[in-house]
């Protein structure tokens, strides 16, 4: 009897699983997935629907049920990203030997969280709680360049740009131009903007309805960030924050 229950509950979860792909599906939908008989889906969705897991739409299409909103919700908010980062952090910072940071947004400023060190003796100086505005510097622009449409072009209609390192980005054109980039190219770099004569690499980190949540960066004297480096540090960095994401339950959209 156990065996037979837990076999059910298996299928359930089987059943469940396939809405992480598919926003809406009905019953024969369901059937050609998974290839389970028909009257045994029927008798698995009566059950999840009762219980809040799955909703049935007019059309009799099911989608997931208000109950995940509110696990979704709890699970979110006891996630403490720095102990999910931490891992991931530490393995990036002994491969690449530079300093690790993770930045969440506080307003219109950027605030560090967590920091790992490089072994090295050449290093910058940052610690946890420095600030930085969102427009200057990778680690700040990583979130600027991943908020809400309207809030970000808020922010860049707004914002001020007052130059702290030689190669701060004071033009309004540029900035926006260097926020598309790193759009498209989920990355972005940046080059004496908060100190003079460092390079700093970031990347976004989303959370499980795929909003930014955190960026994550790799940042050093000029020196050891060689144009030759460059590439493998920024498929080493972004490789870094999808597992942290993944950890957070974002999920790559699949293309139609």
């Amino acid at each position: 009897m156990i065996q037979n229950q837990n076999k059910t509950v298996v299928k359930s979860m089987e059943l469940l699983n396939l809405f992480i792909d598919h926003e809406r599906l009905s019953l024969n939908e369901m059937v050609e997935l998974t290839k389970m008989p028909k009257t045994s889906i029927h008798r698995m969705l009566g059950s999840l629907e009762g219980m809040g897991f799955l909703q049935r739409g007019e059309d009799g299409k099911f989608s997931l049920g208000l109950l995940f909103l509110q696990f979704g919700q709890l699970v979110s908010e006891r996630l403490d990203i720095r102990q999910i980062a931490l891992p991931e952090m530490s393995a990036l910072r002994d491969k690449v030997e530079e300093a690790v940071n993770l930045i969440v947004r506080d307003g219109k400023e950027a605030i560090y969280i967590e920091k790992l060190d490089t072994p090295h003796p050449v290093r910058l100086y940052t610690k946890i709680g420095r600030r930085s505005p969102l427009y200057a510097g990778a680690c700040s622009r990583i979130i600027l360049s991943f908020l809400e449409e309207k809030e970000r072009e808020q922010y860049l209609r707004e914002v001020e740009l007052v130059p702290i390192g030689r190669g701060t980005i004071t033009d309004r054109n540029e900035l926006r131009k260097t926020v598309a980039d790193a759009r498209e190219k989920g990355y972005t770099i940046s080059y004496s903007e908060l100190e003079n004569d460092t390079v700093a690499v970031a990347a976004p980190i989303f959370d499980h309805m795929g909003r930014l949540h955190a960026g994550i960066s790799i940042a050093g004297p000029q020196e050891r960030f060689t144009e030759e480096r460059l590439p493998a540090l920024i498929a080493q960095l972004t490789a870094a924050a999808e597992r942290i994401s993944r950890a957070l339950g974002w999920r790559r959209a699949k293309r139609s």
